[in-house]
């Protein structure tokens, strides 16, 4: 399988654009983990405040 890329996008290239997927990967997942997480926290301070003005 070759790429549609010009010939000089071999070897070097690929590796870096496989490392800027992958950490592109991670990011997106880091991201989405810390976006759940800060719901999580914001959702139980919005409960906790409710239970304290009741």
């Amino acid at each position: 399988m070759t790429p549609a890329l010009p010939q000089f996008y071999s070897g070097t290239s690929t590796l870096a654009l496989v490392a800027r997927v992958s950490a592109f990967s991670v990011g997106v997942a880091y991201g989405s983990v810390k976006l759940k997480f800060l719901k999580m926290k914001y959702n139980s301070a919005k409960k906790a405040e409710a239970k304290a003005h009741h």
